[in-house]
């Protein structure tokens, strides 16, 4: 799916971008440091909630990696390039402000002062303001130039994260409303929870070998709670195994060379390679199918790879950079 209003060509050389802040920002680091301290984009530890504030950010050159590219693998990040002079930045900023608080944590505001970044600016290619962007997955998408309609700019970002979620599985950050302006407290003792008999039973019958039980109690879990991380990646894990658990290795294995091209035997050769410890392998194997392959076919490997994500944990630096390689195929 590629939506409307939402330009595929011209995406940044990030590369570019990347090395040509390097300098800068090791001149940078205390400075950026100190700001990011005081109130910075969110990327912490995986799973921790932020205040809505924590939305709305200011990107410099010398934080745009990991203030943006970084956190671009968990969450989209749009690029708002605004100068104080520039009276249509005046109308569109706030209005992008709060259209990514609505989006309760599906999106992340990064706002540059073009002034103050001239690199960034010259790398983007922006010749007038205000101009936005998107990064998803390492991967820059331009989006829009100058002031237009709310209901056109919420239908674009809709389709954002729409794209985010379908092609990359990316589900956003956890916003916790009541965290504005509170100290982190250290996390209180928690008495059992309602899924704990539940979780407990899916291990057991993952030991016993009953991996249809394993999976079936998972899938109770997430039925009520769809969100619950432990779950998710038990049922990822158990329907891996259970997809591997009758293959034959060299029968699989031959047929994937056979055939580039065979989205069920490449998918089968991935189950194999993770489930044998080769990850990389595995997400290189269908990133690479995903190439050679159109329609239902790459649909269909797309969604295993994501679904082998779920099985390492989303946090990974090789999903992110699988996601990034992904990215670069489908766009």
């Amino acid at each position: 799916m590629q939506p409307r209003n939402m330009s595929m060509s011209g995406v940044v050389d990030l590369a570019a971008v990347k090395a040509a802040g390097e300098a800068k920002a090791k001149a940078e680091q205390a400075r950026a440091d100190a700001a990011r301290q005081g109130g910075g984009v969110p990327g912490g530890a995986p799973g921790g909630a932020v205040p809505p504030s924590a939305l709305v950010v200011d990107v410099d050159e010398a934080g745009f990696e990991s203030d943006v590219l970084q956190l671009s693998n968990e969450v989209p990040v749009v690029l708002d390039f605004w100068a104080e002079w520039c009276e249509p930045c005046k109308q569109l900023s706030p209005l992008l402000e709060r259209l990514t608080v609505e989006a309760n944590g599906r999106l992340v505001l990064a706002k540059i002062d073009v002034d103050a970044n001239q690199m960034l600016m010259q790398q983007f290619g922006i010749q007038g303001i205000p101009a936005v962007f998107a990064v998803v997955a390492g991967q820059v998408l331009p989006l829009f130039q100058g002031v237009a309609p709310e209901q056109q700019i919420r239908e674009t970002l809709a389709q954002l994260v729409q794209v985010a979620e379908e092609r990359f599985g990316l589900l956003g950050l956890q916003v916790d409303p009541d965290a504005e302006g509170a100290p982190a407290a250290a996390p209180a003792e928690m008495p059992a929870g309602p899924y704990d008999a539940l979780l407990e039973a899916a291990v057991v019958a993952l030991d016993a070998g009953d991996l249809g039980g394993a999976v079936q109690a998972y899938k109770n879990v997430l039925a009520d709670d769809p969100a619950n991380t432990e779950a998710k990646l038990g049922l990822a894990q158990a329907e891996l195994l259970s997809r591997v658990q009758h293959l034959n290795p060299q029968t699989v294995r031959a047929e994937a060379a056979a055939d580039p091209k065979d989205p069920a035997a490449q998918m089968a050769a991935a189950d194999l390679d993770l489930a044998g410890g080769h990850v990389a392998d595995a997400f290189a194997r269908l990133v690479d199918t995903v190439r050679v392959t159109f329609g239902d076919d790459r649909d269909a490997v797309r969604v295993r790879l994501l679904e082998l994500f779920e099985v390492i944990g989303t946090d990974d630096p090789r999903v992110s950079a699988a996601r990034t390689a992904l990215a670069r195929v489908l766009f």
